[in-house]
């Protein structure tokens, strides 16, 4: 299913695309995961996508297709390659950050199934959605070639531990993550470098993880509080 919505699903959206006469900017939204594994951090745009794992694998596989498209047929395709998307409105509680702040605000520990010490890119969605917009305003102009693709991120890579510590400081509970280390085949360190779409559209994020977490942790008491008034989280 993984491949056949990443890299099934990438083609004949472009395909269509490709078709259609009035498509004027094709934006890719892929991640850091495309890289894979690789000894040499941080993931720079010029770093060689190595990656092992299905879903990685899609991702990669998906990058390829989009440079492919513009390429041979021309297509206006930019591809985006952000760390960990984080904010309100996600309701993956699979999720770091989304189970972490569920967790503390029912008063229980967040259980980490990883060992809590593999560093990750986090960015505040609303960075993320600007350098978007920024990029579409600027993908004609110099500096920005159809085709290439550009790394997203505060630039701060950050432990799971770390993330989750942070959200039970801002929450004000006494708790501490429980650390279960079962989860396998976990990249030990994957971070951005952002410094290509720094200099080419002129971008820099303005939420650092406190204050990011802080905005999505008042969107998580909220959206609780709507769904059960009774409970003062």
């Amino acid at each position: 299913s993984t491949f056949e919505s990443n890299i099934a699903g990438t083609w004949r959206l472009l395909e269509a695309c490709r078709k259609a006469p009035k498509v004027s900017q094709i934006f890719v939204a892929s991640s850091d995961k495309a890289y894979g594994t690789s000894p040499a951090l941080p993931y720079k745009e010029s770093t060689p996508l190595n990656s092992q794992y299905p879903y990685d694998v899609s991702k990669t596989c998906t990058d390829l297709i989009a440079r492919c498209y513009a390429t041979t047929f021309d297509l206006p395709v930019v591809v985006t390659r952000c760390g960990n998307l984080y904010g309100g409105g996600d309701l993956n509680w699979n999720r770091l950050i989304p189970g972490t702040i569920r967790s503390v605000l029912r008063g229980e520990a967040p259980i980490i199934r990883s060992n809590g010490l593999q560093l990750r890119d986090y960015i505040y969605v609303e960075d993320a959605a600007s350098a978007y917009l920024r990029l579409a305003e600027k993908a004609t102009v110099s500096g920005v070639i159809l085709g290439e693709a550009f790394n997203i991120s505060a630039d701060t890579p950050r432990s799971t531990l770390e993330v989750a510590r942070q959200v039970i400081k801002i929450s004000g509970k006494p708790l501490e993550p429980q650390v279960l280390n079962e989860a396998d085949n976990e990249i030990p360190e994957q971070y951005l470098d952002s410094e290509k779409i720094r200099r080419a559209i002129d971008w820099t994020p303005k939420f650092d993880l406190e204050s990011g977490l802080m905005r999505t942790m008042k969107w998580y008491r909220d959206f609780f509080l709507k769904k059960d008034p009774g409970d003062n989280g």
